[in-house]
């Protein structure tokens, strides 16, 4: 396999975790070990230490905006950016974010020639409503969005459902279902790191753990995992729910809880970025709970799997695909009445939890090595179709936009390398001119030093005559 130098761009990085982040971390790692080279494009955080990565991290400049949207915003048009990426001599530039980071990745196509693939991982016509209130402005938004993203040469999606949902925005060119994997490999964790995770929790033996990983947000369908749980506590049933993350909507989440009478019941645990932790938590579960519709792809549910446990789903969601009712999965309708049932015929029935757990493991999960492989042999096409002219032209207004701020770009390197060219000119003549008025003022000493001589023999002269006649 034809080793590639890859160009990875996204709007979020470590030390911003969420779901595509890692998606990022994980091809730029196994790109770096096993197959090529990787480099990654994202915004400016102040805490980040890219030291700790095996592959180069290039940051451009960044604005905070992380109480409106969770992140820190990118300025995409970096000259210093684009110059260092220029050099790094990159065949395909690939990008995770359908904003910023695409906006990145075609001022850069048009200043390398490298093909660009988008990955769409995220509902983003959530994401937009959620920012901005009036339909009229949703509506202009979603088509800059569609039109950056039809800008790209090859458009993958991480899931049927995805690209669905990509569809609803109004994109209709083609795109590859491409999934994700999971960086944990199957099987369990030793029980010592269980017992030392879960220490702090009120965990009694026996009783049902149910689990949640993940931001928390009220579209992850959190509010129907409390009401189920509620209608169970109210039946007199025992059991244990642990929430493992953070995020906008957590403070909320936690007082609806309190609210339903489920403090003694439903616990939190702060985000945890240590993979091999969140991995004890898995082990530790019972049962995953995620009846989230916003996902695309639903990632952890394929961690879950990877430890043999089993996931509670809303049929026909992103999260869902590949997965059969009773036999990889449970799935249920998008209400907490429907997963309540759920809950209740389980508790009843533990061993089906356990054999679902089994199954799941072995017919859902899908590593990251198999991911990153199979998208990295995809590369190898693109590159080519790219180079033989396969994919239409990109004669948008939006695209004769970045070619003219790729030529501003190049104007502003011109102009750079001009100053810097004149500024060594003007050193040179500096230079020759000091060298000429050392030289000048070595023969004018050398002089002085022989005029010197000269007086002073004339004046000995003029003694040895005084002493004549003295």
């Amino acid at each position: 396999m034809e080793k590639l130098n890859v160009c990875l761009i996204n709007d979020s990085f470590p030390p911003a975790i969420d779901g595509v982040a890692n998606a990022v971390t994980n091809y730029a790692d196994i790109i770096s070990r096993e197959l090529g080279q990787a480099t990654v494009i994202t915004p400016y955080y102040p805490e980040a230490d890219d030291s700790v990565f095996a592959f180069p991290v290039l940051r451009y400049p960044s604005v905070d905006m992380t109480r409106l949207v969770g992140y820190r915003a990118g300025l995409p048009f970096s000259p210093e950016l684009m110059r260092r990426a220029e050099s790094a001599g990159f065949d395909i530039i690939h990008s995770h974010c359908p904003i910023t980071s695409t906006m990145v990745a075609r001022a850069l196509r048009d200043r390398i020639k490298a093909p660009v693939v988008f990955t769409y991982h995220t509902k983003f016509d959530i994401d937009i409503a959620n920012a901005v209130r009036s339909k009229l402005l949703q509506e202009e938004a979603a088509k800059l969005l569609v039109e950056n993203i039809s800008a790209c040469d090859e458009v993958w999606t991480v899931s049927n459902g995805a690209g669905e949902n990509l569809r609803k925005l109004g994109y209709t060119g083609p795109y590859s279902v491409m999934p994700n994997g999971v960086d944990f490999p199957q099987g369990r964790v030793d029980q010592a790191l269980i017992d030392e995770v879960t220490a702090d929790f009120d965990l009694p033996a026996g009783l049902p753990v149910f689990l949640f990983v993940g931001r928390m947000m009220w579209y992850k369908g959190l509010r129907i995992i409390l009401d189920a749980l509620a209608e169970l506590d109210r039946e007199g049933r025992d059991f244990r729910m642990v929430f493992v993350g953070g995020g906008n909507d957590k403070d909320e989440v936690v007082a609806y809880a309190e609210s339903l009478g489920l403090s003694g019941k439903v616990l939190f645990s702060e985000p945890i970025h240590d993979r091999s932790r969140i991995r004890a938590w898995y082990c530790r579960a019972d049962l995953f709970l995620f009846p989230s519709t916003f996902d695309t792809n639903g990632l952890v549910v394929r961690e879950a799997a990877a430890c043999a446990l089993a996931s509670v789903l809303v049929e026909g969601s992103c999260a869902a695909e590949d997965v059969t009712d009773g036999e990889s999965g449970f799935l249920i309708e998008e209400n907490g009445a429907s997963m309540a049932a759920k809950l209740r015929e389980l508790m009843a029935a533990p061993e089906a939890m356990r054999r679902v757990g089994d199954c799941a493991q072995q017919s859902i999960y899908i590593s990251w090595e198999n991911a990153v492989r199979h998208a990295y042999e995809r590369y190898g096409a693109v590159i080519d179709n790219y180079r033989r002219g396969y994919y239409p032209e990109h004669d948008k207004l939006t695209d004769k936009y970045f070619r003219r701020i790729s030529a501003l770009m190049d104007l502003r390197a011109r102009q750079r390398e001009t100053g810097e060219a004149i500024r060594n000119e003007l050193r040179e003549e500096l230079r020759g001119n000091y060298e000429e008025m050392y030289n000048n003022y070595q023969e004018l000493w050398a002089d002085l030093r022989g005029e010197r001589r000269k007086l002073e023999q004339r004046l000995e002269d003029v003694y040895r005559r005084m002493d004549r006649f003295l």
